[in-house]
């Protein structure tokens, strides 16, 4: 094998279609973009117009806010956590926190609180601190022999002033 004989699969790169090149390409004249008018122009078109007709997003009520203030949770289930402890990431004899779940890799990232529910079963004694869990968890890790500390969510900071 030599460097000169390494190349590309077969179809691995494709070239582009080159428009407005005559007839015979098969993208010629018009380039694809059709008849004359507003839609073959450059960056105007007018998205939602029906020829005059009250658009469809116009016709319906307005319904519904965004909470600025909401908090956003990450959500797991007991099932992941009895994985993580079977696999030897997580020890059961340490407290289970959002941040001993980020560095054993079970969660990516903990963003306002974890939250705990309670899909699969849990056979370790587990002292768990999360932001929020369902009865169903938090009565499995008792049953388990464990406990279920509920913490303060943490603060968005981004509205107040300094």
């Amino acid at each position: 094998m030599k460097l000169s004989d390494i190349a590309d699969n077969a179809g691995s790169r494709k070239k582009r279609m080159r428009v407005g090149r005559g007839i015979g390409s098969g993208k010629g004249k018009t380039s694809g973009r059709g008849g004359k008018g507003q839609t073959a122009r450059s960056g105007v078109r007018i998205k939602g117009f029906e020829g005059g007709q009250m658009p469809l997003h116009r016709r319906l009520p307005k319904r519904g806010f965004t909470n600025i203030f909401a908090l956003e949770f990450v959500e797991i289930n007991l099932d992941r956590i009895q994985q993580a402890i079977d696999a030897k990431k997580l020890d059961a004899k340490d407290t289970v926190t959002a941040e001993t779940l980020v560095k054993a890799g079970v969660l990516r990232r903990s963003r306002d609180g974890v939250r705990l529910l309670g899909r699969g079963e849990i056979k370790a004694k587990l002292n768990i601190e999360v932001h929020g869990a369902s009865r169903s968890a938090v009565a499995a890790v008792e049953k388990a022999g464990g406990s279920v500390k509920i913490l303060a969510p943490a603060e968005k900071d981004e509205g107040k002033a300094a």
